[in-house]
Formats: structure tokens, sequence, C-alpha cells
């Protein structure tokens, strides 16, 4: 197969900021309306995320169902009816206040339904079945229905199909395998504030929770008002938060006041609805606290801190950098759209690309015949789903079809480019 050159910048390794404009995606008075976003209404909108195609999901918490927002601008119910509980295609499927929703690399949403505890799934064509939970407020680890929860409030994935769990009233974070076993990753049976290891730990209504390229899952601790890290064999840590109330800074010296939804991006940088705050928060890989946008409590559309925000709850970001948010009290979808700056250090290099399209091994050639350090795969919704290190060829014979972001890191270079597997 022919290859494909492509003259690329390298971009530095993270996402630079110089401006922050917040418009409304969707959404209008409260209630409930489908149709174009201008039209289209929502009554407590609460978790947000993107997939692969650009496509927005909605926890549309008191309407109890899950709404699509597409690229073109045209909400949709994708499942959902009236309050209850019951599996099944589309409108014959029944939430009970559906909090968090997640995406897969399949296009698979999950729904932590809170007040039915229990985690679902619906597939691309509206089918909904319950992945685990018993329906009983509780905490058992087990198999799919044997399992329980107590108002699970946020989930995500990982690139291998693992759903991770904020279970809100028992002070968890659960994961749960493709096939449906519960188990606990960190947490213990009372509710406080403790880093450590495991079940040593502990956190104080926990709402939300994201996950980064190194398996790391980041939770919105919200009664402790703190954002904790868990490494993948279980160590809870603090990334930042002390007490409640509003500070940018450096870890322990920032401060958040009810923080419920996180997202990261694909540098390592973290997003944070801080509902009662009213503003949307940024983290760096080392801590650093600062404010993207959010004033005092209202609506207004603008530029960073001149917009304001009212109990933003969700968050989620895609490819392009672009973050969406959950408003509920707004009844909105906001999005915050960043101007990146751009570094160009090796603006004369090139790199080959090849095949493209691939059905199983790319290969990654530069110029001047320098190795990479690590090569990493994201969906257009930014999120990373393969990585190799110290190697000029990833296999992706086992990724969906479809157009994908790749990544590719040379010393202090990075190059950037869409394939399509086939």
């Amino acid at each position: 197969m022919k290859k494909a050159i492509f003259l690329l910048s390298a971009f530095v390794t993270t996402f630079m900021s110089t401006a922050q404009q917040v418009t409304t995606v969707a959404g209008s008075t409260q209630g409930f309306a489908d149709g174009p976003v201008a039209t289209a209404q929502f009554f407590s909108p609460l978790g947000v995320a993107v997939d692969a195609g650009g496509n927005l999901y909605v926890a549309d918490g008191w309407n109890n169902k899950i709404r699509k927002i597409t690229p073109a601008g045209i909400v949709s119910t994708l499942a959902g009816s009236t309050q209850g509980f019951s599996d099944g295609a589309g409108g014959s499927a029944q939430f009970y206040h559906p909090f968090g929703v997640a995406t897969d690399t399949a296009g698979n949403v999950y729904v932590a339904d809170t007040e039915n505890n229990k985690i679902r799934k619906i597939t691309p064509a509206g089918v909904v079945s319950t992945l685990a939970g018993s329906g009983t407020c509780g905490f058992l680890n087990g198999s799919g229905a044997t399992a329980q929860f107590c108002s699970p409030t946020g989930v995500v994935t990982d690139a291998t199909g693992n759903v991770y769990v904020a279970d809100l009233i028992n002070h968890r974070i659960r994961k749960i395998t493709p096939t449906g076993v519960v188990s606990t990753l960190a947490g213990g049976a009372t509710y406080g504030f403790a880093d450590g290891s495991g079940t040593a730990a502990k956190f104080n209504a926990p709402r939300g929770v994201t996950i980064d390229a190194a398996g790391n899952v980041y939770v919105a601790d919200s009664e402790n008002n703190k954002i904790r890290k868990i490494t993948p064999a279980g160590m809870v840590s603090t990334l930042a938060g002390s007490t409640v109330g509003f500070a940018d800074g450096t870890g322990s010296a920032a401060q958040f006041y009810y923080p419920f939804g996180v997202a990261t991006d694909p540098a390592g940088n973290l997003y944070v609805a801080d509902a009662y705050n009213n503003k949307i928060r940024k983290i760096t890989p080392t801590g650093v606290v600062s404010t993207l946008a959010g004033s005092t409590q209202g609506f207004a559309d603008g530029a960073g801190v001149s917009a304001q925000f009212h109990f933003p709850e969700g968050v989620a970001i895609d490819s392009a950098g672009n973050i969406y948010i959950g408003d509920q009290s707004n009844e909105r979808i906001r999005k915050i759209t960043q101007q990146l700056g751009v570094t160009h250090n090796n603006i004369d290099s090139k790199i080959t690309v090849y095949p493209n399209p691939v059905t199983t091994v790319l290969t990654l050639q530069l110029e001047n015949d320098c190795s990479l350090d690590k090569i990493s795969i994201t969906d257009l919704s930014g999120k990373i789903i393969l990585q190799t290190q110290n190697s000029n060829t990833i296999n992706v014979e086992n990724l969906a079809k479809g157009i994908y972001i790749m990544e590719a890191y040379s010393g202090e270079d990075k190059y950037v480019s869409k394939f399509v597997k086939e």
C-alpha cells in the first residue's frame, strides 16, 4: 500500500490555553423537548460524555433519559421514558435519576443510574441492559446483579473495557470488568479523609471519576473538597484541594467547593466542575490549579471569567480540547473552546506514517531515522486507547474501524496526525 507522507509540526506536550470562550451548545428553559439545539429542553442535565464521532451524551437527570446531541446540532433521546426501572430498547427502557455517563471505543454508553443503584449499558442502537447492581442500596462485591451499590454517580471506562464507578454513599471507588464482576478499587467502610492503599484510604461522597493514559483514576471527592488520585495498584493520594472555599494555587494551597465532575485531556491535565463555586477549574499534572471559566452564579456566555454557570456538574473533553459542561441549574449544555498555543520546534521535520488506511501494524518513521520514545493512539473524543514505548510501530489490529489520532513523541518533540483503521 502506498505510503502517506505527513508534514507535521512538533507540538508542545501540554495544552497552553491563550483564551477560553464559553458558549451554549443546547438547552433553553426547563422541560423536555428534542429537536434543534436552540429549542431543545433538559431538566437537570448532569453527566456528559463524548464519543469518537463527536456526539455528546447527556444524563438528563429529572427527565430520566439519556439524550444525544449530534455535531449537526440535533438533540434526540437515546433511551429512557418515565421514572422507573426497565431494560429494553429506546423509549421502553427506564431510568431513575441517571447522573453519570461514559462511552467506550465501541460506541456503547454506560450510565450511573443513581436512584436505581445500578450501572446500565446502552448499545449504539439504544438497547439498554444492566451491567451490574441488584437495585438495593447496599455494599457488596460480586458478579452482575449480586453486586450492590448505593447511589452511584460517576462512571468512566478504560481502554480494556473496565468501568470505574464513584459509589457515592458507600464512599468507595468500584471497578466493573467487561463481564460484570464488581470489586472495590479504593475506599473503606466509613467516610472520612485518608490517603493510603486500597481500603485503607477514605473518601467522603465521591461523585466524579476519570482516568488517564497510565491507568490512574482521578476522583472528585466532593465533601472533602479535594481531587484524589488512585494508581492502578490502588494507592490513593491527594492531587489538589484543602478546606472548602475558593483559591487557585498548587496542591493543598488550592480550594474547591463541592467538586463534582472531572475529565482528563491527552496531556494529563484535569478539568473540574467546581459546582458550588460555579467555575470550571484546571489542574496540571503537577497539581497547579487555575480557573478556566466562570465567576458568580448565573448565566452568561463569554470569555473566561466573564462567563457564568449555575451548579456545573458534568464535564467532558473532546480531541480538539473543547470542554463540555452539564450546567445543571441553567438547564443547558455549555462548551468552552480553548485556543491552544503551539510551538514549532521541528517544523521542517518529516514523518512517514504507513500504511494509511491500516489494518494491523502502523509504522512511523522520522526523516532523520530517530527512534520514537512513545506512540499514543486516541479516539476522536480524546480518550487514549492504545500506547507503546521505545518502538516505531504499533499494532492496531484490535481497534474498531474508524478515524483515530496518532501522537508520536521523540525527545521533546510531539508529532500528531490522523489515520484510518480499516
